[in-house]
């Protein structure tokens, strides 16, 4: 597993990248794929020896993950997918470098601690992800405000995980929320779209923001990380409150 190539997309992101990026100077390369961020992001990222910026406009999470992988000069077999605030632990490092895949093998899933100011949750709604496979084998499609790669092979699975630590400001989160829950609506009121049972609930409305704050309080033991905790599902239950927001907008035909 010598031929890797790291793929990260960017946006406003200085606050995460020195440290995600501090993490992973075993990588021989990373191309960054910035959104024309107003920031220092840049900046940053260019500052690490392993690390090409490449410019792109910002049309679709999907669109921006293609680009990179097609057309931003990649030639690694495989690609190490992360967002700006993914930091790769020690453990994981050394468990990718010790991967010894068979040929019918094209990815493999990770999963997450999630942080609120670098400290670990106990429980959090954050799903795997499937951030490592071989580069001409994976292919993203949008699916409402987020993407998701559809892999060509069979899929592993990580043991360590990849702490997920945003310290972008509250208002900047809130901004982005009200993008991704538009599109959210969107999917969700889209004619004979096929939902799951999640969504199901979140088109109930009044349901999903008090279900997905015990959620997250109760059920995944949020209560026993005290403040961070509690910041964490009142984040959920916001979120899921901007989406029926944009539901009920659309049922007036606002939106």
């Amino acid at each position: 597993m010598n031929d890797i190539t790291g793929l990260i997309l960017t946006r406003d992101e200085a606050p995460n990248i020195g440290r995600t990026l501090e993490r992973l100077q075993w990588l021989p390369s990373i191309v960054v794929v910035d959104s024309e961020s107003a920031d220092a992001t840049r900046d940053i990222a260019a500052g690490f020896p392993n690390v090409r910026v490449v410019t792109r406009r910002f049309t679709t999470h999907a669109e921006q993950w293609n680009f990179g992988l097609e057309q931003a000069g990649i030639q690694s077999e495989w690609v190490l997918a992360l967002d700006a605030d993914f930091i790769v632990s020690d453990a994981l490092a050394a468990e990718i470098k010790a991967l010894r895949p068979d040929a019918a093998t094209a990815g493999y899933w990770a999963s997450f601690e999630y942080c609120i100011d670098g400290r670990p949750l106990r429980g959090a709604a954050y799903p795997p992800v499937a951030v490592l496979y071989r580069r001409q084998r994976g292919r993203y499609e949008q699916d409402g405000h987020t993407q998701r790669i559809r892999l060509n092979g069979a899929v592993g699975t990580l043991a360590a995980r990849i702490y997920h630590d945003d310290r972008k400001p509250l208002a900047h989160w809130l901004a982005s929320q009200s993008r991704y829950m538009a599109l959210e609506a969107e999917k969700l009121s889209r004619p004979g779209a096929s939902v799951g049972l999640v969504d199901q609930v979140r088109k109930l409305i009044v349901i999903a923001p008090p279900a997905m704050f015990v959620y997250c309080y109760i059920v995944r033991g949020g209560i026993l990380d005290g403040t961070a905790g509690l910041f964490y599902a009142m984040q959920r239950a916001v979120a899921e409150g901007i989406l029926s927001l944009y539901l009920v907008r659309r049922m007036l035909g606002r939106e």
